[in-house]
């Protein structure tokens, strides 16, 4: 349908495919919700998921930052925000 529609606001299938992504946010949102989360647990989650350790990081930010980070001690600044989210391919707000 996507093909189909194209970026067209005005094209006859264009209401379907609005009512279906509706339809698919209020299922994941009801069925799949995804929990609030400190931003100091977001770099240890994309670090497990990609099998990294903090010395991984070295090009984002020194290993004592990540661990001043994960223990709470230190908040994370833009420019490592920056760092991480080019290194994960994610939203740098994600670690603010």
């Amino acid at each position: 349908m996507l093909n189909e529609t194209g970026d067209d606001e005005h094209h006859p299938l264009a209401d379907v495919l609005d009512y279906l992504a509706d339809q698919v946010a209020a299922y994941e949102d009801e069925r799949h919700p995804i929990p609030e989360a400190e931003p100091r647990e977001v770099p240890r989650f994309l670090m497990n998921q990609h099998e990294l350790k903090q010395e991984d990081l070295a090009d984002c930010t020194p290993q004592s930052h990540i661990s001043g980070i994960f223990g709470g001690q230190r908040g994370t600044s833009k420019d490592v925000a920056k760092k991480l989210a080019r290194r994960f391919n994610v939203s740098a707000a994600l670690f603010l």
